[in-house]
This record gives structure tokens, sequence and C-alpha cells, in this order.
């Protein structure tokens, strides 16, 4: 029999085996279920840390993603405890299974422990969750969370015996069996005492070992505030806000997350085939019980990761197969071991919009580890982004938007100087592929000597971020510190901006913070704080290079230099500047030119009272120049600013959210760092400039407008575009570039849209991507425009193109692209003639650039051509 079949076939015997032990649980059949639909859209974060985190810094993340939810079902996942904090020992905590079950009705504890734990379990220590007193003062919480007690647990010798000779599984490892019956005492436990359509008394909310659930009919940051998580550490946390979008809901148990045995796993989306999930689980004799979609996912997950035995890469295979191009561009091997997967568990694989989060609590030869896996569609349907930052404290971090990660690291960076506000690197997954598998998996790995470690690699198993890593500085101590007023050099700020990126390569960061507290003490008038506010702003934009500073640790001091100089500002708004917060009286212009600053801190993310709204106001005011700073995911800034809105100019700094400069008719807009999802959508006319990545669905149905982006693109941007949209993407997107492509003849006044397939470094260099576009579906189903790919390797093949064609690149083309090119060279500095250069070589443009045109505006030249021929107009 050949290798690979022995691995998917190896241990079958013990794998039905203990299929057959769930037979019995059967509570109804599965044309009981119902299949309920409703919006997907939730708000989730994870993170996972070398250092056990108290759950205080997942608050202002879960708070700020509120608008993702409704209320209705909140909870986390805690992993990697503290044994002094559940009030028990590290050897209990470790080797005992936590038992955390939640009791609606106190009256019932008695009959639970009498059926279902005294029978089964020695008990080692009991922990009774801590809550605040009142439910009711925290506002928005309607319903009375559940009472939750945990029990640390050990199965008993004589249970285990008879459960392993019932079932004849004496083959499996006395571990293996003691998890089954674990994950089977609770679902008799559930289906007793919580019948999803019936009465709700008690259920388990997890029960493996070193993880804990706690979820309740809310928002998920009340999780944390009503059982007092503020200062309860862990290794791993992941949260969510809203409830399951498929099946009876609105219950706590009813909430994420869902737990198999090791792991618990929340998800934003929903899946196409849940009744299809389920009778696959059925064949396999498992059940949900809670009749919700992300239930059946941490169903199937258990199922792969704990029955079968699969290692994780073959998990997630199952869960989000490899298909079309990227499945032909994996090796021979992996080809054959993944449509063996494919073959056998495409039933169970959810179909529809989602990405996961999990945290995993295992133990490998008797050592504890922690994971916190990330893993989203092959279609990439819903928002995504992870990020790593590697110090003395490590930590890595996936949500469903960058604003709420950045929340996480401001918190924390506010308490420990060990953490800074920006992540070292941001990316987002392509699904199913086979570059890096559209998952990722961070591992706290325990030490003998009490520390840590943290690792982050790919659904393949390689490692991310290989960079040669800079020091940090401790950030609370250089902000803390006292700089002296030094003799200024008084340049321009172009001139001394360039000054400061020649001295800055040798600096460390306290002579950076000593420049910055400088050029804040002369920014004594308006010249000088403009000034001081274009060479900061420039200085956050660069992505230059230095010898001895990090650019994540450097983007935090000029943020925080900005902020210092705003606050002057605010306390006297001088004749160029005004300054409005959330609670201050809102200004009319002394001036035309004059620039107003907006606080976003406390302007909710959408509604009445949003940032965007207010900067519709002020427009209406007068006020035409904006600096909007310390932005924390106020969404749709730049809309409502109606038709003509040209002169209007709108800076953002801070972590914007989505729909910004969506609809925009004539305004410019600068995204200072990266930006979100749904940016530019329906754009007309204007200008959107972003130093750094964007997100999903950029520039979805725009008419028209220029667009610069500094970095990557996630997936689909740019789908459905009519019009004249002109755009320059520097690095790469993940897939569906340009869609449905309505855009005309780009040398008739029509769209296109460069993609240039490079890295701007931390060595303050360009870095050629491996290729600029590894996607299946380029310029798919178009029907007009054109794309201009930098591509002198000519890695880009045909296959790639679903519905576009290579075309000549005539000097026509090169002379439109190249007014985009240089302004984008005066926007990010990336000179031209770097961009003709490859391989050490100096190419002619048709050399580097190639065009791609609709496949279908070729046939119809064919037909026209013909028809003339014939003598008869077209």
């Amino acid at each position: 029999m050949p290798k690979n079949q022995l691995i998917m076939n190896s241990q079958s015997d013990k794998i039905q085996k203990l299929l057959n032990s769930k037979a019995a649980l059967s509570p109804f059949s599965s044309a009981e279920i119902r299949k309920v639909e409703a919006e997907g859209g939730c708000g989730v974060i994870g993170l996972a840390s070398t250092e056990r985190l108290p759950g205080r810094h997942l608050l202002s993340a879960l708070y700020q993603m509120r608008n993702r939810g409704n209320g209705k079902g909140g909870g986390i996942a805690a992993v990697g405890l503290s044994a002094q904090h559940l009030g028990t020992t590290q050897a209990i905590l470790d080797n005992n299974y936590l038992l955390a079950i939640a009791y609606l009705d106190k009256q019932c504890q008695v009959e639970v422990e009498r059926d279902y734990i005294h029978p089964l379990f020695e008990i080692d220590h009991m922990h009774g969750m801590p809550h605040v007193e009142d439910f009711k003062g925290i506002p928005g919480i309607d319903i009375l969370p559940p009472e939750v007690c945990l029990y640390f647990v050990r199965v008993k010798s004589s249970a285990y015996e008879v459960f392993r000779d019932q079932h004849n599984l004496a083959s499996l490892s006395q571990s293996a069996i003691e998890d089954e019956m674990v994950y089977q005492n609770s679902y008799r436990l559930n289906l007793a005492f919580y019948a999803s359509i019936g009465e709700k008394r008690a259920f388990v909310l997890s029960h493996a070992k070193n993880l804990l659930v706690l979820k309740m009919v809310g928002y998920g940051d009340d999780v944390i505030r009503y059982y007092q998580l503020e200062e309860f550490p862990a290794h791993v946390w992941i949260g969510h806000h809203r409830y399951p979008t498929k099946g009876r809901v609105w219950h706590p148990g009813g909430a994420h997350p869902f737990v198999g045995l090791n792991e618990a796993l929340v998800h934003n989306g929903d899946f196409a085939n849940y009744f299809s999930m389920c009778e696959y689980l059925a064949q396999r004799n498992i059940h949900p019980l809670f009749l919700t979609d992300t239930e059946a996912a941490a169903l199937i997950f258990d199922l792969f990761a704990r029955n079968y035995n699969y290692p994780l890469e073959y998990v997630i295979e199952a869960l989000a197969p490899t298909t079309e191009r990227d499945f032909a561009l994996l090796s021979q091997e992996k080809q054959v071991i993944y449509e063996m997967i494919q073959k056998t568990h495409i039933h169970g694989s959810p179909d529809g919009p989602w990405f996961f989060l999990i945290a995993q609590s295992l133990i490998e030869n008797a050592t504890p580890f922690y994971r916190l896996i990330g893993i989203t569609d092959t279609s990439m349907l819903r928002p995504q982004v992870f990020a790593l930052q590697k110090g003395e404290v490590s930590i890595g971090l996936a949500a469903s938007e960058k604003q709420a990660i950045d929340a996480a690291l401001k918190s924390l960076a506010e308490e420990d100087g060990r953490f800074w506000p920006c992540a070292d690197y941001y990316w987002n997954a392509r699904g199913g592929s086979y570059t890096d598998g559209g998952a990722f998996i961070f591992t706290v790995q325990p030490q003998p000597n009490g520390k840590a470690t943290l690792t982050c690699t790919d659904k393949f198993g390689r490692a991310i971020y290989k960079r040669q890593e800079k020091p940090y500085a401790d950030f609370k101590a250089i902000l803390g510190s006292r700089f002296p007023t030094q003799a200024f050099i008084d340049l321009p700020s172009d001139k001394l901006f360039a000054w400061v990126k020649q001295k800055s390569f040798e600096w460390t960061y306290e002579q950076m913070m000593e420049f910055l507290a400088a050029l804040n003490q002369n920014a004594v008038d308006d010249y000088h704080i403009q000034r001081a506010i274009e060479v900061t702003s420039k200085l956050i934009d660069y992505a230059g290079s230095t010898q001895y500073m990090r650019q994540s640790c450097l983007q935090a001091l000029f943020h925080q230099s900005l902020s210092d100089l705003i606050e002057t500002i605010a306390r006297q708004p001088t004749f160029s500047y005004a300054y409005l917060n959330f609670k201050s009286e809102r200004p009319y212009p002394l001036i035309d030119t004059q620039t107003l600053i907006i606080d976003a801190r406390g302007f909710p993310a959408e509604g009445e009272n949003s940032l965007a709204l207010e900067i519709v106001k002020m427009v209406k005011r007068g006020f035409k120049r904006f600096m909007i700073v310390h932005c924390q995911g106020q969404r749709f800034i730049g809309n409502g600013l109606g038709a003509g809105s040209q002169g209007i100019r709108i800076d953002v700094y801070g972590s914007s959210g989505d729909y910004l400069a969506s609809g925009i008719d004539g305004a410019t807009i600068f995204v200072h760092g990266s930006a979100q999802d749904q940016l530019a959508q329906i754009m007309k006319e204007g200008t959107l400039v972003v130093h750094g990545d964007i997100g999903q669905t950029f520039m979805y149905g725009a008419k028209g407008g220029k667009a610069f982006v500094r970095g990557n693109a996630a997936g689909r941007p740019l789908i459905n575009a009519v019009g004249k949209p002109r755009v320059v993407i520097n690095g790469t997107c993940l897939d569906y570039l340009a869609e449905s492509f309505m855009a005309g003849d780009p040398l008739k006044g029509g769209g296109f849209v460069i993609i240039n397939g490079i890295l701007l470094n931390e060595e303050g260099g360009i870095t050629e991507l491996d290729t600029p576009y590894a996607g299946s579906n380029l310029f798919s189903l178009a029907s007009g425009g054109a794309i201009y790919l930098r591509d002198p390797g000519r890695k880009v093949g045909e296959e790639q193109l679903n519905g576009g064609e290579f075309q000549e690149m005539t000097n026509h083309d090169w002379e439109l692209i190249l007014l985009y090119l240089e302004e984008n060279f005066r926007l990010f500095n990336i000179p031209i003639a770097r961009l003709l250069e490859y391989e050490g070589k100096t190419l002619e443009f048709k050399d580097v650039y190639r065009k791609i045109g609709p496949l279908h505006v070729r046939i119809l030249q064919e037909e026209e051509a013909w028809v003339r021929g014939k003598g008869r107009s077209p």
C-alpha cells in the first residue's frame, strides 16, 4: 500500500471504534435541524503572548468593534491560565480537565453534580467565577448571565474501565479514551439540562485542560466586565461579538465561542452548506445540540484534530480545500494527500464566507503548549488581518479589523514599556493558497525556566517574519523622559525632513525623541507649527532605514510626538489651526485656509453622532482642510461631502475604519498609515493616497478618481468598477483584482490599474515580490479598462487571466502610465528608474510592464474588421 494511503488509513479501526462509541448520543434526527438565515458581520479578535496578559487589554478592541455586534451574544476564551487566579496548583491546572458549567438555574447544581460529575470524576478543586453583584450596573445587559462553576476533575479509574470495555477501546491510549469520556459526558449533560428548543437550566461552557470559555447574551466586552476578568491572565485570548448566523440563537449557549474538546472557536461569516455539514457529522455519530453553524465548525475541527488525529496542516486543508491553480502549484506529494483529504471530507468543509479564530490547549510529551489559529475561507469573503510584534515579550494578534489590533497594542503599551502601540508586521491571508495556505498559527511554548516562546507559522509550518531583529527600547521610559531644549536647525520642512532622514540612520530612540521634543518646543507660531506637522507627517509616512531603531517603534514615537503637538494647539488654537473634539464647541473657520484638527476619540464608529457626519457638518460651516487624529476605527470618513467637493483635503492619522473615501466626488484624502476594508467604494472623482496597505473590496463599483497605495491590497479590489478610475498599487493584491472591470479604453479616457509588485523594506530599499500577482483571477470577466502589470520576470501566466489577455504595450500606454508613476514617485519616493530595473539591469518599459486587457475586445475588433471587409458597416 502506498505511503500516503497508509497515512490516511492509519489506525482506522481505532478511529471507527471511537466514532461508534458516540452512537447512543443522537438526540433527534437531522431532519429536525432548521436553517435560519441572518446577516454575518461579527467582530472577532485573538492574541497570543509569551507572557500571560490580563483580560482588560481586550476591552478597548472589543468595545471599538461593537458596531459589528448586536448585544445578543458575546463571549471569550482564555488558554494558558494562571493557577493562582483560579485558587489551585499548577499541577492541577495542567493535568486536570477544567469543566466549566454555566448555571441559569442554580437549583439544578446538586442534580448536575450528582448525575454528571461525581459518577465519572474525582474533583480536586472547585472555583466559582466571580462576577459583578448587579448585572444591571453594566449598560446593555438585559438578561442575567449564568452563574459559572469551575470543576477541576480527573476521570475515575472505575468509570474509565467501564467505558473502555463497553466500547471495545482497549487499543486506544488512556488519554484518548478519557478525552472521549469527557466529551460525551458534556454532551449528555447539555442534552438533559439545555435543550436548544426546550428548557434551559445549565450547560457546559468548556471542558479541556487549561482552557476556559465564558459567554452570555451581551457583547464580548460585557463578558470581561461581568465576570471581572480585567485582572485575569492568560497566554491566549479570543473574543467575539454577535450571535451565530445560522440556527436557533439569542440564548447564552448559542453565543460564541463553541468548543470541541481542546479548542474554542469563534467565526465571522456563515455557511451555505450548514445542513450538509450536519449530515456529514451525523454519519459519524456527532449531532450538534445548539443548532448553529459555528457549533458545527467546532465539532468538525475536533473530529479532524482529535478523532482522526490529523496534523494541523491536514485539518486546515479539510476545512479550506486548496483548489484550481493553487492546487496545481503544490508539490506532487501534497497534491496526492490533499486530493485524498478532499475526496473524503469535502461534504464537511464549510462553504461560504467565513474567518475562524481558534484558541487551543494541547499537551505533547507531557509538556503543555497553546495556540491561536486563524483560518480564512478560500474565497476570502470575510475581512481578516494578522499582526506580530517580537521583543522581550512577543505577541501575535488576529482580528476582523486592524484597528482592533492597534487598540489592544495601545492598551498594552500604556501599561508596559515592553510593548509598543504598533506591530512590527501586519498582513492578510490568501485563503486556500499555495503560498501560505490562508492560515497562520501562533504557538506559545512554556519553557522550564518559567518563560515562554512564541512562533508564528503558516499552514505549511513555515516561519513568518524572519527579518533581523533590531532592539526595542522601553516605550514608557522614553515617553516619560524630559528632553532639554536644544539649538534647533531652522530649515524649511522639506530640507529639515531630509536632514532627519540622514541623521536617523545612526540615531538611537533617545536621540530621535530629543529631536521630536525640540521640533515641538520650537512650534511657537503658525509657521513653525505647520513645519512641525509637515515634518512629523513625513516621518510617519517614511519607511526608511535605521541602524538601531525599528520602524514599529519609530511609528509609535512619531504618532506620540504629533499627539503632543495637537494637545498644544488644543489649549491655544491659532489663526491657521482650529481644534475640535467630541465635547467641545463647534468653531467656524477664521479664514478659508484654516485647518480644523478633529480629535476622533469619543466619536462613535457610525450613526448620528459619528465622526463622518461631524466632518460633513464642519464642511457646511466652511472648513476645507481637516486633520483627523487618534482615529479608532471610525467608519465612513469622507463620505457624504456631496458633488463638487474639490478643494477639500482630509488627512487621517491613527486606525481609520471601513468605507473611508467611499462616494467621494472631488475631495482629496491622505491616510497616513494602513487602511481597512471597503475604501473608496463608488468613488466618482478626487484623490486617495494611502501610505500603507488596504483591506478588502477597495474601490468596489468606483466610477472615477485617482488612488495611490504604497503597499498591498487584500482581496477583490476594483471589482465592478466603471468609468475612469486610475489606480497605482505598489505591492500586490491577494486575488480577484478588477473582476468585472468595465472602465472603457484607457487610451481614450478609460480606467486602469498599475501593479508594481514591489515591497518597500525596512532597509529603505525596494524588494521584488516573489510574483507580482499570485492569484488565479486577474482581471476576470472584465469588459473594459486595463491592468498595467510590472512583471519583468514574466512570472504571471495566461492561466491567471480569467477573461483577460496580454496585449501589446505601446508608447501611448507608457506615456499614459508614466504620468501616474511620476506622481507615485512624488508621493512615495519610488523612483521610476528603479522600477525599470530588474536583476541589476535597466530595461525598456516594454520589457518591464505588461498590458492586460479584456479578451472580448480583440474578438470584437476582429469581427469589426471582417464586417468592414465585406463592405458593410458594423
